[in-house]
């Protein structure tokens, strides 16, 4: 696979102060430039004013300089026209329209974080004392944008942009309905769902453990309750602890741990899901807002306000 990360992503909403506000709460720190930063990846997303909520730019990394010819091979047989901007190949999605940006980049490497202590019967991990998740104080920062999850009106050709056209490999379906792929060992770095309108369902960020998941979660919701979408849970594809927000220009925002990695194409099989498990494993029901989001109809029309 020529492509081996997520770089970024760009997005346009109506209201930048508000949302640039939202993720410094998430816990993304801000830069001279305006890029968010995460501890592990660096400058990942950017806020910038569009009319309606939407995904306007997605990068990933490569290794090398002959991976860009290799992918714009690809995207030629797929009659997609690339192009270079400096040292990068740059394409535009041909349902959604965002562009995507496939750079050199260096392989993201993560310092082991030890795992966390965890008693269990038999098991006295943590030895005396209290457990280290009621103990920190420190805020939560995510150590790396995981994946992003879009809506396509036409599921099949933005799916096929990502796998034919880039380079990415499938991990599960939703039957009917949608496309986890992967550009990096994780599960998942990107969803693709069937949708009445093209539109950014969610971006997720990676947290060390279900602790921060929650302490993340609850720092978030502590002075604005109406942040809360859907959680906590654990999905089935990928497997992970969940928990989500939503900004205030109607996007979700995901933290998230303990994500289930691909090492090896031959000892994975990819699964078609169907009904719950195309969801959740365990947690609350998801709401109906959570795979129609209340501003769709005003998306499709063009009459999005942000709230």
């Amino acid at each position: 696979m020529p492509l081996h990360r997520l770089n970024s992503l760009v997005i346009g909403v109506p209201n930048v102060g508000e949302t640039a506000a939202y993720y410094s709460d998430f816990g993304l720190a801000q830069d001279d430039t305006g890029w968010f930063t995460t501890r592990d990846a660096g400058q990942q997303l950017k806020i910038e004013h569009a009319p309606t909520r939407r995904l306007l730019e997605l990068s990933m990394g490569v290794d090398d300089p002959d991976d860009l010819d290799r992918i714009a091979s690809r995207l030629a047989k797929l009659d997609i026209p690339s192009w270079r901007e400096g040292a990068a190949l740059v394409t535009h999605e041909p349902v959604a329209g965002f562009r995507a940006v496939i750079r050199v980049a260096d392989r993201l490497t993560q310092a082991e974080q030890p795992p966390t202590p965890y008693n269990g019967p038999g098991r006295r991990e943590r030895g005396p004392g209290r457990a280290p998740g009621i103990l920190r104080e420190h805020p939560v920062r995510p150590r790396k944008l995981g994946h992003v999850v879009i809506g396509s009106t036409d599921h099949t050709v933005t799916r096929r942009f990502f796998t034919d056209g880039l380079g990415f490999k499938t991990s599960d379906a939703i039957k009917d309905h949608g496309t986890f792929m992967r550009c990096s060992t994780d599960h998942h770095n990107v969803l693709v769902l069937a949708a009445p309108v093209n539109f950014l369902h969610h971006t997720s960020w990676q947290v060390e453990d279900i602790d921060e998941v929650g302490r993340g979660a609850f720092s978030m919701l502590e002075e604005h309750p109406e942040r809360h979408v859907w959680g906590l849970g654990r999905h089935h594809a990928g497997s992970n602890f969940f928990w989500y927000l939503k900004d205030p220009a109607g996007n979700f925002s995901e933290y998230y741990s303990d994500m289930d990695t691909i090492l090896d194409d031959q000892l994975w099989t990819p699964e078609t899901l169907e009904g719950a498990k195309g969801l959740f494993s365990w947690g609350p029901p998801p709401p109906a807002s959570f795979l129609h989001p209340e501003d769709l109809a005003a998306l499709m029309t063009g009459s999005h306000q942000a709230s």
